[in-house]
């Protein structure tokens, strides 16, 4: 690995052991064998490494969610959506909830609301890429509002789920309760 790739897992390590706010840069350049000006020359700043190694919560629960729509019956979607994201969620606790202290810096700090906007848009855009093969008859804007109706439904839960898991329904309750994507083949 390079300067940069240590310097994500210093930071991924870090922050699982120190938690987001205790973190320094100190403690990542340590971790990661290199020096201070490392995190400058790669990053920026210290925030915006922590950022881009947060990101990499949201790539795995994404590829979680990939591999639950791939083939998913339309009646099953919201059910393997909110089942894969719950997996996820327990794979990655401790990063999950430093990257809701990541949020918080979004006001405050210019390059981690650029970055956090970026990747927002790209996932809602790779949902709206799968949809578009499990809802052929979707037009592309309803494809993209239903794409992002289910990224702000994952990321409310991770909110409910990292305070209280245990208010949190199944997926197949939800597909039980709730109505499919309406494709519009079948309308």
């Amino acid at each position: 690995m390079g300067n940069r790739e240590d310097l994500l897992d210093g930071a991924r390590r870090c922050i699982i052991e120190k938690g987001y706010a205790r973190t320094t840069a100190r403690d990542i350049a340590g971790a990661a064998g290199v020096s201070l000006a490392a995190i400058g020359y790669h990053f920026g700043s210290k925030e915006a490494l922590m950022s881009e190694a947060l990101l990499g919560t949201g790539i795995q629960i994404g590829d979680a969610l990939e591999v639950a729509l791939r083939g998913a019956p339309k009646a099953e979607l919201l059910g393997r959506i909110w089942d894969a994201s719950l997996t996820a969620f327990g794979d990655e606790r401790e990063l999950l909830a430093a990257s809701m202290e990541n949020l918080a810096q979004i006001d405050r700090i210019p390059v981690v609301a650029e970055r956090l906007r970026a990747a927002q848009s790209g996932a809602v855009d790779g949902i709206a890429e799968l949809l578009a093969e499990e809802l052929p008859g979707l037009g592309e804007d309803d494809r993209r509002a239903l794409a992002a109706y289910y990224f702000a439904l994952v990321n409310g839960l991770a909110v409910v789920w990292l305070i209280d898991p245990s208010i949190v329904p199944s997926g197949a309750q939800l597909a039980r309760l709730l109505p499919p994507p309406v494709d519009a083949a079948d309308a």
